[in-house]
């Protein structure tokens, strides 16, 4: 279908675009900007006075609960809750059950997501087989089925022989390995940040050095394999340093950090609070100050929702019983422009770590509105007001940190591959 999309705020963070005009979408693909294509005949008209046009964002983390979900119809549920929070592409973690680790598994998924018409969603592979830790799944035909990268999601992976074999094969097949930096012997056990908040509440506490244990590992062995790297969910400033060190020795290594916490620090979790149970744990006020640096200098490529939807028989317990894990998607842009907000970070900039940041780290073409380049589009109210009320989310998943907030940004309009999927009006 034709679409012309008039007097929107483009942004586009890639290429440096912000300016209002006019957006032409044709075949599925952006036409062009500012004036229309020869010969082009308008079949739909949305009008964004007021409104921001921008790339579709791209997720680094979702989890949709498909293969083994609990509902039947829990994929579509979250993939309607992406598109209503502007999200065109999402990453579709590997701890489902049975994990991602066959071909047959992950083909059979994107065959579902297809047939929804609605986000695109970029499977990822399981490290090992069953995540369990011991052996690791065939990578190439896993390629071939779909996936875009491998990751042992939070399931543990204690063995460091494994960890180098994997890493041997993906520098050999030129491929990435998504690693959650944390040492299982160091974190079990815990359930909160090992701080003064953990120690006042009688909470289990996980030190920042298991994660920087974690990250030291990894970047020996990549200094001896050669292979490519992106950590998940970097929660300390420690950390973030050893990244800053690593890509300055020339590494090949990138990292994201869940939206939770770059507002959210320990402090947060109150008296118990069981939706501020999260997977890293919410660190100290300095590390959640440090992520906000390392988005600024680029160290952090991207924010993710880290979307991990928790039903209430899992949630509402005491805080250490307490399933980690909150719904994202639909926050994830209104927090992204708080945060530019608060830290008077310029709208394109911020908008990058959603959108063209995450979309170079998967070799993607998305992310940016270049002539010919798929439609992808969320265009948004960024002066909208609205609180989150957990009942009125898409998700199956209705456990937020950010419950009762009042937030600015409501996202009006979805297109992916020039086709309307999500429409809102104000």
């Amino acid at each position: 279908m034709n679409i012309h999309i008039q007097n929107g705020r483009v942004i586009d963070p890639k290429y440096g675009l912000d300016t209002v005009a006019d957006l032409y979408v044709q075949a599925g693909r952006i036409a062009a900007i500012g004036s229309a294509p020869v010969g082009f005949v308008v079949e739909q008209t949305i009008d964004a006075v007021g409104l921001t046009v921008m790339p579709g964002i791209v997720d680094l983390a979702a989890r949709l609960g498909e293969p083994g979900g609990e509902h039947k119809n829990k994929l579509q549920s979250e993939l309607k809750a992406a598109v209503a929070g502007g999200v065109t592409s999402l990453c579709a973690m590997p701890d489902t059950k049975p994990a991602l680790d066959q071909a047959s598994l992950v083909q059979m998924l994107r065959q579902k997501t297809e047939a929804l018409g609605l986000a695109h969603v970029l499977p990822l592979g399981a490290l090992t087989r069953g995540l369990e830790g011991s052996e690791l799944s065939e990578f190439a035909k896993l390629s071939a089925a779909g996936c875009v990268a491998f990751s042992q999601a939070d399931a543990p992976l204690a063995d460091t022989r494994v960890l180098y074999r994997a890493m041997q094969y993906a520098a050999t097949y030129g491929i990435t390995l998504r690693l959650r930096p944390q040492d299982v012997r160091l974190a079990a056990g815990g359930v909160a940040h090992d701080g003064q908040v953990a120690t006042r509440l009688g909470l289990p506490g996980i030190p920042a050095v298991a994660e920087t244990v974690a990250i030291s590992t990894i970047v020996l062995l990549m200094k001896d394999s050669g292979a490519a790297v992106h950590l998940e969910r970097v929660s300390t400033r420690e950390g973030l340093e050893m990244i800053a060190a690593a890509r300055a020795y020339g590494l090949k290594l990138s990292c994201d950090v869940s939206i939770n916490h770059v507002h959210l620090a320990d402090i947060d979790i109150g008296y118990f609070d069981s939706n501020m149970r999260l997977s890293p744990p919410l660190r100290s006020i300095s590390d959640r100050d440090a992520i906000q640096h390392a988005l600024l200098d680029g160290t952090i490529a991207a924010i993710c929702s880290d979307h991990t939807p928790v039903g209430n028989d899992d949630k509402l317990l005491p805080f250490g019983e307490a399933a980690p894990g909150a719904t994202g998607l639909e926050v994830l842009l209104p927090l992204v422009l708080a945060w530019a907000e608060q830290k008077h970070v310029p709208l394109p900039q911020a908008l990058a770590t959603i959108t063209s940041g995450p979309a170079a780290l998967l070799g993607l073409d998305a992310g940016q509105l270049a002539e010919g380049a798929p439609a992808d589009l969320c265009v948004f109210d960024p002066h909208a007001e609205w609180t989150v009320t957990p009942a009125a989310l898409k998700s199956s998943g209705k456990h937020t940190p950010f419950a009762g907030m009042a937030l600015r940004g409501k996202v009006r309009y979805t297109l992916v591959g020039g086709k309307l999927v999500y429409s809102e009006q104000a």
